[in-house]
């Protein structure tokens, strides 16, 4: 079902792996970013760049399932 609404929407599973290294790109970013700031703002820094990270397998499974149907 989700397949079919993202496929009509143009993605294909190239689309979504490019997106989960972009989230892995980011969480990166973000992670060395959260070194910078000060002790008190951290903690939420670091864990922006965990939750962007949880991203990349999911974006990895859903362009997987989208090139078995190509």
């Amino acid at each position: 079902m989700i397949e079919f609404f993202l496929r009509r929407a143009g993605l294909r599973g190239t689309h979504l792996h490019l997106m989960s290294a972009g989230s892995v790109g980011l969480c990166i970013g973000l992670w060395i970013r959260a070194k910078t700031v000060d002790q008190t703002e951290r903690g939420n820094a670091e864990r922006r760049a965990l939750f962007v990270g949880l991203w990349a397998p999911t974006l990895w499974l859903i362009g997987d399932s989208l090139r078995d149907e190509e």
